[in-house]
């Protein structure tokens, strides 16, 4: 039996062309995640194809980092299906572990996967770096300005951290911790000018 699997990693992006590939190398059955990081190995659907494969099955990936992202997870992962008497297949760089050739491929497909990964991850660094380094603000905007958190200071002498969250439309958390980071010293300063 061939068993495939197909994932994404956010809701927005579609499933369709891993599905119509996996339907076209004749998979008896196809699971899927949509919207989980490969990242994680714990996935429903995953765990779904790993559970019904059985001896002399073939699990099927159209992409090898849809089955995962960490190199050290999907040797583990494969090698796990070798002792069960499970093949696996990954269309796109034409990995079939029934043979030692393929064998082969898939682990060096494996370390240039991670390999290319770390090339981004080092490049991101670096251009964040040097975002910050040019005064460039990282992250999201501030759910709430220093003049919202001196207004939330007040409010608060009189209403409930609820309360006061509802009326700045932000989550009783999310005002508790700006409040701890902002301070309401140069606003003051400001005001007075």
């Amino acid at each position: 039996m061939r068993i495939g699997y197909a994932r994404v990693s956010t809701d927005d992006q579609n499933l369709d062309l891993q599905v119509a590939a996996l339907e076209a190398t004749h998979c008896d059955d196809i699971f899927t995640d949509q919207g989980i990081s490969g990242a994680r190995f714990s996935r429903p659907g995953l765990e779904n194809a790993l559970t019904i494969l059985s001896k002399g099955d073939t699990l099927v990936v159209w992409r090898l980092d849809r089955l995962g992202r960490s190199l050290h997870k999907l040797v583990e992962l494969v090698e796990q299906l070798g002792e069960r008497g499970i093949q696996f297949v990954s269309l796109t760089e034409c990995i079939d572990t029934t043979s030692s050739g393929g064998t082969l491929l898939f682990h060096i497909m494996a370390a240039l996967a991670q390999f290319e990964r770390s090339l981004i991850s080092e490049r991101t660094r670096a251009g964040m770096a040097a975002a910050r380094k040019r005064g460039k603000p990282m992250g999201r905007r501030r759910a709430l300005s220093p003049e919202q958190c001196c207004e939330a200071r007040i409010l608060l002498e009189g209403e409930r951290l609820n309360v006061v969250a509802a009326k700045l439309n932000v989550h009783p958390v999310t005002l508790r911790r700006s409040l701890g980071r902002a301070s309401c010293v140069q606003v003051a300063r400001d005001l007075v000018k």
